[in-house]
């Protein structure tokens, strides 16, 4: 290329060598965007690849090294953006990051002197150390995104592993990095890979061991003095509420406190910071400060809710209990709990997130409802004025009684109740079998989902439905209302609850052998929301696992296993058992179509033997 003169446009070679790359990455967008891995997709991919191969075995020896280099890490970014992770880690960043070392990459990630030597050896302010940092991240990107293409649930011990390796190498850049200001877009990336791959680990209750990471995280973030600014605010307090969570899931709630309220007072020293310009009279700054601060409070809420009421102290000395159902009709705030909300957060938003958390609780499963831990008069007196304040925002009557609010509550924009946060409720009060408050707060939401046009709420109206068709069959007869709001209270609503108990009663009332009506229509749901839908709109995995596993204990107990032969075919004909062939049926289709071979092997070759058994009885 030097031949020729200047590299740059206009050369000869290096506009050939550009032509080439553009020819393979049009190929390969082409092979992305056909879907499913079809043989036209195949050979395209495949294609494409080894095109990408020989352009730079053919070029690397007519190209300057400094041009070669900038080339490989920016195509491995065209090629993570359309997702070929694989083929940017090994063509592209692979290839840059061989030219330090052929070693193995987790060897170098516990010796920060032997990491920075081996992808340093002139020092941090060589003119190709940020093309090298960046190369350095971007594969530990595509090392994590090929993990979780092969194991999305994480569930092999090496997938674990190699998740925690990323996050030291991670690590370990950002420590070179961070003394340079002008690598302050590093830190700020590298934050946002740390707490993405943190918060996977979290929901497979790995918080005890990213705790370290999203501390070192926050901690970046406070230490570049360019990431210190307003704009930057949001994300600070995200990872400040991050961290916090993964104290409450390490059950460590004081230390979870102390941290927002360190939080807290970051916030707040910028906020004097900039009260001496004119930034704070920016509408957008303040609504920046507004949304940090609540974040932390919410956090703060967490536990003061509670540790308030354990050790009553001015407004909550009184031990008397209130009385939930007489106290519906009072003007808000009617509880201790809900003045403690009225006294920390402005607006029902942000008093619904705090609601929200305060209940969340990452050791709870939505399928397997439990009362609350540990049980404390206290705690269930506080739980319970969290629903009966949440389902009283939900309902819009809190905003009615202060004469705010002629319309209904949830949104699907910014102002209110969002619709995600409204379901989590009604799954929160499910888990919690707080079911006058379920009851209740289903219609309201139920009644929102139905009335949006968008494909993405139909997930939720799924998971809704399946939690409706549950309930009987978890807690059959047990249902009883203590309170509810709005309609719910009239003597029409009150002969309907009355009417559809009565029918749940005969409905359970079914002769020996034969599945309940609740049952075969919980299965039969089930089939059709699998079935029909994309995966997309598809409910919760680990929902659809649990009631999967559900009505297979249930298909056992009906169908009993250990009958052979003949005598199997004249128990399933005397008791007219053919409605839990038809379920097994149906499980051995959904178990199919939800992979569930990922998290349960055991349970799909059981349902897949036991209809085979039945087959092979029927044809003997």
């Amino acid at each position: 290329a030097s031949f020729f003169g200047a590299v740059a446009p206009g050369n000869p070679v290096l506009d050939s060598f550009e032509a080439e790359l553009r020819d393979a990455l049009r190929c390969l967008r082409r092979q992305a965007g056909m879907g499913e891995a079809e043989p036209q997709q195949r050979d395209l991919h495949r294609r494409g690849a080894h095109t990408l191969f020989n352009i730079w075995i053919k070029y690397k020896p007519r190209l300057p090294e400094w041009c070669y280099n900038e080339k490989l890490v920016k195509v491995g970014d065209s090629l993570a953006q359309i997702k070929e992770y694989k083929l940017a880690l090994l063509q592209c960043y692979g290839r840059y990051l061989q030219q330090f070392t052929s070693v193995n990459f987790d060897d170098l990630i516990h010796d920060v002197h032997q990491f920075k030597s081996t992808f340093f050896p002139n020092g941090l302010r060589d003119k190709n150390a940020a093309l090298t940092f960046r190369a350095l991240v971007a594969r530990n990107v595509c090392v994590y995104q090929m993990v979780c293409s092969n194991d999305r649930n994480l569930q092999k011990q090496e997938s674990l592993q190699t998740c925690f390796n990323i996050l030291s190498s991670l690590r370990l850049t950002m420590q070179l990095a961070l003394p340079q200001k002008n690598l302050c877009w590093l830190i700020y990336n590298g934050t946002i890979h740390i707490y993405t791959i943190c918060r996977h680990l979290m929901m497979i209750r790995q918080s005890a061991k990213v705790l370290e990471y999203l501390l070192w995280a926050s901690l970046c973030m406070e230490s570049s003095i360019p990431l210190l600014s307003v704009q930057y605010l949001t994300w600070r307090a995200t990872l400040y509420t991050a961290v916090s969570q993964c104290y409450f899931d390490c059950q460590a709630s004081v230390h979870g406190e102390i941290f927002a309220r360190r939080g807290l007072i970051k916030i707040d020293e910028l906020k004097q910071l900039e009260s001496t310009s004119s930034l704070l009279e920016n509408s957008e700054a303040k609504k920046i400060f507004g949304e940090a601060t609540v974040k932390m409070s919410v956090m703060i809420f967490k536990r003061a809710v509670y540790e308030c009421r354990r050790n009553p102290k001015g407004q909550f000395q009184s031990k008397l209990r209130i009385n939930l159902k007489e106290a519906q009709n009072l003007p808000w705030p009617r509880t201790p709990t809900e003045r403690l909300l009225t006294e920390m957060f402005d607006g029902v938003a942000a008093q619904f997130l705090a609601i929200l958390e305060a209940l969340s609780d990452s050791s709870r499963h939505v399928l397997h409802p439990a009362p609350p831990v540990p049980d404390e008069i206290e705690i269930r007196d506080v739980i319970s004025e969290l629903f009966f304040a949440g389902l009283e925002i939900l309902s819009g009557n809190s905003l009615k009684k202060e004469k705010q609010l002629t319309g209904f509550v949830i949104t699907a924009g910014e102002k209110g109740v969002s619709g995600d946060a409204a379901v989590k409720f009604v799954k929160l009060a499910f888990s919690y079998e707080e079911w006058d408050v379920f009851d209740s707060a289903i219609e309201f939401v139920v009644n929102f989902l139905q009335a949006q046009d968008d494909p993405v709420w139909k997930k939720a109206e799924m998971e809704l439905k399946l939690l409706k068709l549950m309930q009987p069959l978890l807690f059959p007869r047990k249902i009883k209302h203590s309170f509810s709001v709005g309609e719910n209270n009239t003597k029409e609503a009150r002969i309907r609850r009355d009417s559809e108990k009565k029918q749940t009663i005969r409905k359970g009332s079914v002769k020996r052998g034969e599945p309940s009506c609740d049952l075969v229509s919980l299965a039969t749901t089930m089939f059709s929301c699998i079935s029909t839908s994309t995966q997309d709109i598809q409910p919760d995995k680990e929902m659809l696992v649990d009631v999967i596993m559900f009505l297979w204990q249930k298909c056992k107990k009906g169908l009993q296993f250990q009958r052979h032969g003949s005598d199997y075919l004249k128990y399933i004909h005397k008791h007219k058992a053919y409605q839990w062939i038809h379920i097994l049926w149906m499980l051995n289709e959904m178990v199919q179509k939800v992979s569930i071979a990922d998290t349960n092997v055991v349970m799909l070759a059981e349902i897949t033997l036991c209809l085979t058994l039945i087959l092979e009885n029927a044809a003997d």
